[in-house]
């Protein structure tokens, strides 16, 4: 017992450290700007030194682009705009927090979390907070903008530190990334880019959506236990009991009022009635909510989640708030949806710096190059597959620091090691699955994760004096824990040889 007081001692040390050194660093926004500057004068050092590699793909060579040469400086100038609002996260966040806003003024969501919370096992709330933020995946972004800050508010309606909440609602919807009880919107996505790979070698090969979804739904459950052991062994106690100001709503615990229940039931039969108008539009096989394809996972519901929510959530705050009486006019909603844009200020001077630095990394070519260099190292280690298949987990999440896109990162891998471990009697199927889970684990303390500085900004709600120091502290034990439970589970898998999923095995043969 005493070791372990003394471990955990050693620990909490190291990560009250972690976070002071990264608190010490300056304010994100101006970390960004300083990135951004940095990824110019390294455009310009390995263009002087002639850096270059083959992309793997194309075949064609990859040089450093100088950002600080005559047409460099231009798009600069031409482009931070561009850059700024074309960042994909700032619309995504800016359309859900409208309706979001609706609901919240309505008094909709903190009805509903009352409800939870008077009826919810307080044991299991940890527990349903991580799993629902694993299976929100489904629906593309919508737990980083909705469930995470929900769950900061929960934990505090129940006396519980509400950054622990968020921190347990980050670690499922980032950290799990890859896991689910269903298909995403990134499954069909990687499985087309792994097929063009694959067919370097046998031009007949076909990667299908379903290819990693035994390994995915075992996952879930390995993760989310996971994640609730780390949250209440290790997150909790390090932040100790929350001693900031707390309103009066986040404290009501009061059972809900006649009139907060008919409101709750309208809003229910709002619900009913969006549920419906979408079932009569995805149900028939040419329903209006199909894609063009007729498929479901290419549907306008799937790649408009965001849209949804938005519906969804203002439809059900408007049906609430008009019957609760907190919306007497259009005026009242129209301040609702204003007052959710006011808690977004710090996170689009963020976004700002954030969406410069993106753009100047992508246009020099310094993540294509760093990515294809350090694949190399790891195809030029001759041992054995167990070992193999970790490093390139390794791999795939130390490069998950330097690129936040899932689907841009495998489309530099995929070309390299596809065709690699084909070749050694390898399927396709499993180096998806392998670089999946490297791609999730390093999701929560990547500062490229596109809503990073969204994660700040909900914290500093809570710890106005919180830094990336303070989110990457309290989110490197998830990423430690997953990256070991996820090894191990993959081990297990690799040793009794599981299908990986529906007609997808661990190894391949080439055609003769």
């Amino acid at each position: 017992m005493g070791n372990s007081k003394k471990n955990s001692g050693v620990l909490q040390n190291i990560l009250n450290w972690t976070e002071r050194a990264g608190n010490a660093l300056p304010h994100p926004a101006t970390l960004f700007a300083l990135f951004a500057l940095a990824a110019l004068l390294f455009s310009a050092l390995g263009h002087w030194l002639g850096w270059e590699v083959i992309h793997p793909g194309t075949k064609e060579i990859i040089r450093p682009v100088n950002l600080l040469s005559h047409d460099g400086l231009h798009r600069i100038l031409l482009e931070m705009v561009d850059n700024f609002t074309g960042f994909a996260p700032l619309g995504i966040v800016l359309v859900a927090m409208l309706g979001i806003g609706i609901a919240e003024q309505s008094g909709l969501i903190q009805a509903i979390i009352r409800l939870l919370v008077l009826n919810a096992p307080g044991k299991l709330l940890t527990f349903v907070i991580v799993f629902a933020g694993i299976l929100s995946n489904v629906a593309s972004d919508v737990g980083y903008v909705l469930l995470i800050p929900l769950a900061g508010v929960i934990f505090l309606a129940v006396g519980r530190h509400p950054v622990a909440g968020m921190a347990a609602a980050f670690a499922g919807v980032s950290g799990g990334f890859s896991a689910n009880l269903a298909l995403g919107t990134v499954d069909p996505l990687l499985a087309g880019l792994s097929t063009e790979a694959a067919q370097i070698l046998d031009p007949a090969y076909e990667v299908n959506p379903t290819a990693n979804y035994f390994f995915m739904v075992a996952s879930t459950f390995i993760i989310a236990f996971t994640g609730t052991f780390i949250s209440e062994r290790v997150i909790e106690p390090r932040l100790g009991i929350y001693k900031g100001e707390i309103s009066k709503q986040e404290q009501s615990f009061e059972k809900l009022s006649k009139k907060e229940k008919k409101g709750l039931l309208m809003a229910l039969f709002a619900l009913l009635g969006i549920v419906a108008f979408t079932l009569i539009g995805v149900i028939p096989e040419n329903g209006f909510f199909r894609g063009s394809d007729g498929g479901l996972l290419s549907s306008p519901l799937i790649r408009g989640v965001v849209a949804m929510l938005f519906v969804t959530a203002g439809g059900m705050g408007l049906a609430y708030g008009f019957t609760t009486g907190t919306f007497k006019n259009d005026a009242d909603v129209i301040n609702g949806m204003a007052g959710s844009m006011k808690t977004l200020a710090t996170y689009l001077v963020l976004v700002f710096f954030a969406a410069q630095f993106v753009a100047y990394f992508k246009w020099s070519n310094l993540g294509i190059i760093l990515a294809v260099k350090g694949a190399g190292l790891l195809m030029s280690a001759n041992i054995g597959l167990i070992p193999l298949m970790i490093l390139f987990i390794l791999l795939s999440a130390a490069i998950n620091m330097l690129m936040g896109s899932a689907s841009a990162k495998w489309a530099i891998l995929a070309p390299i090691f596809i065709p690699m471990f084909m070749i050694m009697g390898y399927s396709p199927e499993l180096s998806q699955v392998v670089y999946r889970i490297g791609d999730s684990v390093t999701n929560v303390i990547s500062p490229m994760m596109s809503f990073f500085a969204l994660i700040i900004a909900f914290i500093q709600k809570y710890d106005p004096k919180a830094g990336i120091g303070t989110i990457i502290a309290t989110m490197v034990p998830y990423s430690m824990a997953f990256l070991l439970v996820w090894i191990v589970l993959l081990v297990i898998w690799l040793l009794i040889g599981l299908p990986l999923g529906p007609d997808a095995g661990i190894h391949y043969t080439l055609p003769a």
